[in-house]
């Protein structure tokens, strides 16, 4: 018996139907991730099933006795710790721990209720609480105070918690990777794949819904297909099925062609009569192959920046902080044109310090740092949302930003990033938080920066516009400075590593997969030990991890920029071959065409052999 049943369901919002005779099935234990664009109903979904809101047809049925769990959408509050609020998230042992406590409670109601609170593991829950609160970032000090000293991130990911403790028969998740870093998403990553009840899942992050659910449902055009896997499966599914219907589509178009062609030139010859109305009932019999209806595919591009002399950016000793107390010490750190950085470390560490740092936003406190002359920063964070006017379009936010612009440069700056005309003239207020984001990064890159920081960039991005900002970004050839808690993200942008922690930053050797385990690691309790022999050989199986991570790094590294001045290669050779390049008065551009390319080959032969000598030492150590 399914624990949800979705029949035949329809949702109105505003005079727009969302859900148009809509099913889906959801079995215990079964772990769905509910995706689509933005827009398109998802959280209305979720939101019908909790019973906030009413559907306009159709029905929703939770099993009897089953208990459903989600994020509220208002954050905790109060003085109550963190760990109280959590343990709070379970009314049915709250109920319990009051009866056992009452003295009218009757010797037989008593036993029953202490079964129960075993049965339940009662005695355990402050344990586990603390167990989840810790891995979405909370340590023991900040467990133990009141909810109202933190700020609303903070607070939503006590709501995360609390949600997750109560062990919910049907647990509903929003987007709940928005308010968590990196190595929290990775540790809600780990939960959910262990989590023994059903989950319905909205997510944009391809990689906990590649690790987290078991099958995907698709809402798209009122309608949920489900199909089985995690989202690359769902991805190579949908394609071979769109493949498939196009190619049905075409040979019956044909078959109907070729019918229909007889009947035109002989159904008015008394000898071919019959023929052609027997014809014409065959055409009427070919089945309807319904269109395949693709959604104009998401492009987003960033303005070519000019390129300037490395290091466009350098840190010598710096410490920077606020109000004279530095939050991070020591820094010597390089930026340089064709780095793609991701830092790690959890919310809180100066993650986003340093990046107000290499911004402009902060001055140093101490030390010496160094931009090229020419530099110009593009920096994005999600907060910059609220110094948005509600009541100003993208135009008149662009057109302050660049205000010697022509209307036209303003409003093909907004179309890199797919602000069409129709949301280019529509009021902030009015526009969806992704609309928003990319209003956001359009505004970052209007002077073409050297050097981009992205702070949490996909927060509000759905899949399709995530995979744009990927592609735009493996095409931008300048440098990146990236910060999200976004795994999928950061394996493809990233080329190097640095880990924000203990005051400092340093560069991380090993890749993702290496920092999971490494996470992993850590969060193991102590108490928890294996035999010294199996130890001994994960210890000695991490060492030689650790010893080739620099080399593997240094390979990985080397192919990126290889495969980035290559395509580099390719426009300029493109330029160079365009006979307009060599109009009368454009020698300067020219010379400047191929200065650049021979730079370029010569980048090229050096990446070629750091590769080639990486990977000679890498077969070496593996010898």
């Amino acid at each position: 018996m399914s624990l949800l049943t979705i029949s035949d369901v329809t949702i109105r919002i505003a005079g727009r139907v969302l859900l148009d005779g809509a099913d889906l099935a959801v079995d215990p234990g079964r772990r769905i991730g509910l995706v689509g664009r933005n827009g398109v109903g998802k959280s209305t979904l979720l939101r019908a099933i909790a019973g906030d809101i009413a559907i306009d047809g159709g029905q929703i049925r939770l099993a009897s006795r089953a208990r459903l769990g989600r994020v509220k959408q208002e954050a905790p509050d109060g003085d109550a710790s963190l760990l109280e609020t959590v343990l709070e998230g379970d009314p049915e042992r709250l109920s319990l721990l009051a009866e056992a406590e009452s003295e009218a409670t009757d010797p037989h109601r008593l036993a029953e209720v202490h079964d129960r609170l075993r049965a339940i593991g009662a005695d355990s829950a402050p344990s586990r609480a603390a167990t989840i609160l810790a891995g979405l970032g909370f340590d023991a000090a900040a467990q133990a105070r009141p909810v109202a000293s933190f700020s609303g991130g903070w607070r939503m990911r006590v709501a995360l918690a609390t949600a997750l403790f109560a062990q919910p028969d049907l647990l509903l998740l929003d987007e709940p990777t928005n308010h968590l870093d990196l190595e929290a998403t990775l540790w809600l990553e780990s939960w959910l794949a262990k989590f023994p009840g059903a989950a319905l899942v909205v997510s944009h992050d391809r990689g906990l819904l590649d690790r987290c659910v078991d099958s995907i449902a698709h809402l798209d055009r009122g309608k949920i297909t489900l199909t089985p896997g995690g989202f690359d499966e769902f991805v190579r599914i949908r394609t071979e099925r769109a493949a498939q219907q196009a190619s049905m589509a075409e040979k019956i178009a044909e078959q109907r062609a070729h019918m229909q062609s007889f009947v035109d030139r002989f159904r008015y010859k008394a000898s071919k009569a019959r023929q052609a109305q027997a014809r014409l009932k065959a055409i009427e019999k070919l089945p309807a192959i319904e269109a395949v209806v693709e959604d104009a595919p998401t492009r987003f591009a960033f303005p070519e920046p000019q390129q300037i002399a490395p290091p466009i950016l350098s840190l010598d000793r710096v410490s920077v902080g606020y109000g004279g107390a530095p939050v991070l010490r020591g820094l010597s750190l390089r930026v340089d044109m064709d780095d793609r950085i991701a830092l790690l470390g959890a919310n809180g560490n100066g993650k986003s310090t340093l990046a107000k740092l290499i911004a402009g936003k902060l001055e140093p406190l101490s030390g010496e740092m160094r931009r090229g002359p020419k530099l110009k920063v593009g920096y994005f964070a999600q907060h910059q949302t609220d110094e948005l006017v509600a009541s100003e379009t993208p135009v008149d936010h662009m057109a302050r930003a660049i205000p010697r612009a022509m209307p036209q440069q303003v409003r093909a700056q907004l179309a890199r990033f797919g602000l069409d005309a129709d949301r280019a003239d529509t009021p902030v207020a009015n526009l969806s938080g992704g609309e928003k984001a990319r209003l956001l990064l359009a505004l970052a890159t209007r002077d073409a920066p050297q050097l981009l920081i992205l702070d949490e960039p996909t927060n509000h991005l759905d899949i399709d516009a995530r995979e744009a900002l990927v592609r735009a970004l493996a095409d931008f050839s300048g440098a990146v400075l990236l910060i999200t808690h976004d795994p999928h993200l950061v394996e493809l942008v990233a080329d190097r590593l640095w880990l924000v922690a203990d005051g400092s930053v340093r560069p991380y050797d090993g890749d993702l997969d290496e920092y999971r385990a490494l996470l992993a690691e850590r969060a193991r309790p102590a108490a928890r030990q294996d035999a010294p022999t199996r130890r001994d050989e994960r210890r000695e199986r991490a060492d030689a991890r650790a010893a080739a991570a620099p080399l593997r790094r240094r390979a990985k590294e080397a192919e990126t920029r290889i495969a980035r001045l290559t395509d580099e290669r390719k426009r300029i050779e493109a330029k160079l071959a365009d006979p307009g390049l060599y109009a009368p008065g454009r020698a300067a551009d020219v010379t400047a065409a191929q200065t650049r390319l021979a730079a370029v080959v010569r980048a090229i032969e050096a990446a070629e052999a750091d590769w080639l000598e990486a990977e000679e030492a890498l077969a070496a150590a593996s010898a």
